[in-house]
């Protein structure tokens, strides 16, 4: 089973210790194929990597970097009809064997009757030595992650809502509704019939990208101990740019607050129905059925139930009669 990697950079210094952990400790090395589209003045040394081979790569020069969204789009035309996708963020580190946890994942999923989903969620952290030589991953909450709305961030700019990770109150994988962009594991079939819009810009990729699965009748499970891990906070030894950094800010043609500003007017058109073709809701399911469960009216822009959208969300706990979850035993912590 071969698994396309996506992953997005931006100026990042850890790009290359997260391809090189995800093959590394991959359990199936030679199934991996990696679509990488790095944002930097300077790009890695892709060719002197042993597994060069299995890398599509770009490298862009920052001033003409449009977002995430246009990155991530871009790498979807390195996609070769690999059986599994899975994208990612460019600051994460990998689990020992984690290719076989998210196909048995995937597969334990299958079995529970749903034919097409995405597994997702935002990843526990790790945090590096000073001289990348050691990861420290924090493994101490082992039950699943869900997402829910963040209770202080609720419609802060027009539809857009910030999203967060909360306990699903499960040891097994739930049924959820939000989608973290930096962590999305699904069959290959998703970069086909929900491609990603090179029109969006960061706000709003995450609801629309949830949004757009729902109405096709596609589900999101978040599952527990997810095998990847990720650095959210920048430290001392490893400063980031992002790509609203003045220095390359100054030299775009395109800002990048028309490219936010336009993108979250899209995430309402997407919103009221004005988006038609492949980067459109689908006709599936309605918008409403989302609206019902979410507790956010997201066409009136109004919370209709804080508790609902922020802390009871309609997590749904997966079952197996034949193959119960914690049956599986898996290698990751």
């Amino acid at each position: 089973m071969k698994i396309f990697i996506s992953i997005a950079s931006y100026q990042d210094p850890l790009l290359l210790e997260t391809i090189c952990s995800a093959y590394m400790n991959a359990s199936n090395k030679q199934n991996l194929r990696f679509g990488v589209c790095e944002q930097a003045d300077e790009g890695i040394d892709v060719a002197g990597l042993i597994f060069s081979d299995q890398i599509d790569y770009e490298l862009i020069q920052p001033v003409m970097a449009r977002g995430p969204c246009w990155a991530r789009e871009r790498i979807q035309n390195f996609y070769q009809d690999e059986d599994f996708f899975l994208q990612i963020d460019s600051h994460m580190i990998f689990s020992e064997g984690w290719d076989e946890i998210l196909i048995s994942y995937h597969d334990w999923i299958t079995g529970c009757g749903i034919d097409k989903f995405v597994i997702t969620g935002y990843p526990r952290s790790f945090k590096p030595n000073e001289d990348l030589t050691n990861f420290e991953l924090d493994t101490r909450f082992k039950e699943t992650l869900g997402i829910t709305f963040r209770e202080d961030r609720l419609f802060e700019d027009g539809y857009f809502s910030m999203q967060k990770s909360f306990p699903a109150n499960s040891n097994n994988p739930v049924v959820g509704l939000l989608v973290a962009a930096g962590f999305i594991f699904s069959s290959g079939s998703l970069l086909k019939e929900i491609p990603y819009d090179p029109k969006l810009y960061f706000h709003g990729e995450e609801l629309s990208i949830a949004l757009r699965l729902f109405t096709n009748n596609w589900s999101v499970v978040h599952i527990p101990r997810v095998p990847l891990f990720h650095l959210y906070t920048d430290i001392a030894n490893l400063p980031r740019k992002l790509h609203w950094n003045d220095e390359d800010e100054k030299n775009r043609v395109v800002k990048w607050k028309a490219l936010d500003e336009a993108s979250k007017k899209r995430l309402g058109e997407l919103i009221h129905g004005d988006i038609k073709g492949i980067y459109g809701l689908g006709n599936k399911k309605s918008l409403q059925g989302f609206i019902d469960l979410c507790g956010l009216d997201l066409i009136a822009k109004t919370v209709i139930s804080q508790d609902i959208a922020t802390k009871n969300f309609p997590f749904r706990r997966l079952e197996r009669e034949d193959l119960p979850f914690n049956s599986i035993v898996f290698k990751n912590n």
